[in-house]
């Protein structure tokens, strides 16, 4: 005779399980398509057992992610922290020379929502929770991000206006979506963007004939950078939370 359980797991009923990737997210350990791939790789266990794609948490059991149990977090909590130039967004790379795990702490785990490649700095949004990372990611949102942008050499109006009215980007095969664009000098301008493509500022300077010679990440949503210097972080605060949710289109954790 079939477990109880595992029909209450896989078919949904109920019990009120909640489905395994979301309750991932919900804990702040990945997206919810990271969280699919840690399940496929069978990095995740539920009650002791290897998880596998679409499987349910129930009431009471137990998670771990490579070996580490998971607790869902007691309170949402995001900070701002500015990214330094030379750090790589990623828990384990080989390969990197300072990764994001080694430059950024805090007292309970946070991942980030939105990358910065390894060239660029600026901000990054720290979060415990994955239905925001998953609501500032969905690139079908259109949630703004603004940049300061510097050229190796100086840059036409005529090649500013192309980008801001889209650019076809060979290496990706796609249009990018338009956006506001404003000049600070005969090298640097700021620009508003409502999609993430892999180093998408690059890319779009690249094809005007341009290459970036520094980048920052001055504003996810209604977060700003401000004046914070290299290596610095902040915990947002109740108010600037609620803020942040309704701009990412969830309901604010700290109403009233």
């Amino acid at each position: 005779m079939s477990d109880p359980r595992e029909r209450d797991r896989n078919a949904g009923s109920p019990v009120g399980g909640i489905r395994l990737n979301k309750y991932l997210a919900s804990c702040g350990i990945a997206s919810r398509r990271e969280a699919d791939r840690l399940i496929e790789e069978g990095e995740v266990r539920v009650g002791g057992k290897v998880a596998s794609p679409g499987d349910k948490v129930l009431p009471g059991e137990t998670v771990t992610v490579s070996g580490k149990l998971v607790n869902a977090p007691q309170r949402r909590i995001a900070v701002a922290y500015y990214k330094p130039a030379g750090v790589t967004c990623t828990e384990r790379d080989p390969h990197a020379e300072r990764t994001l795990k080694e430059a950024f702490s805090y007292p309970v785990r946070l991942t980030y929502a939105g990358r910065l490649d390894r060239d660029s700095e600026g901000l990054l949004i720290m979060t415990n929770d994955g239905d925001l990372i998953d609501a500032m990611m969905r690139g079908a949102n259109g949630h703004e991000k603004e940049y300061v942008v510097r050229t190796v050499r100086r840059i036409a109006d005529a090649d500013l206006q192309r980008m801001e009215k889209g650019i076809w980007l060979k290496d990706l095969d796609v249009k990018t979506r338009p956006c506001k664009i404003r000049r600070l000098g005969d090298y640097t301008f700021s620009v508003v963007l409502t999609q993430g493509l892999n180093r998408q500022l690059r890319r779009m300077c690249k094809a005007v004939g341009h290459e970036v010679k520094f980048l920052k990440r001055i504003r996810v949503l209604t977060v700003r950078l401000g004046g914070m210097h290299p290596g610095e972080q902040r915990t947002l605060s109740n108010a600037e939370l609620n803020e942040l949710y309704e701009a990412a289109g969830l309901p604010a954790p700290y109403p009233g």
